[in-house]
């Protein structure tokens, strides 16, 4: 009887430590995102927070272009999320474009660059 109780226990810790380092390996691969209503030139007009990608998601930056009456795109803003089922996509309508670009190969790829 000693003998199965402690082979129980020995079984047990080996599950708990298994736990252990699978949740330990979740959280170094989990990424963290910038989110941020309306970012712009370097600052955050909201207040600059973080979201943790969960299933099925990834970081987006939503840059958000005016159209001028010749036709180009002017840089408005910039968006920050954690989005589900993100695509990298362009939208165009008559009077703004919204360019969706999405990442999770690391921490705060989100971050728009030279905008």
């Amino acid at each position: 009887m000693h003998n199965r109780q402690q082979t129980i226990q020995t079984s047990l810790k080996e599950i708990l430590s298994s736990a252990e380092r699978a949740i330990n390996f979740i959280q170094k691969t989990t990424n963290a995102c910038y989110k941020c209503e309306k970012y712009h030139l370097g600052l955050c007009y909201d207040i600059m927070k973080t979201c943790t990608l969960k299933y099925q998601q990834s970081c987006a930056v939503e840059n958000l272009y005016f159209l001028t009456r010749k036709g180009r795109s002017m840089y408005y803003y910039s968006k920050l999320s954690c989005m589900t089922n993100c695509e990298d996509i362009n939208f165009l309508s008559f009077e703004k474009r919204t360019e969706l670009i999405c990442c999770k190969h690391n921490n705060y790829c989100n971050l728009p660059e030279g905008v």
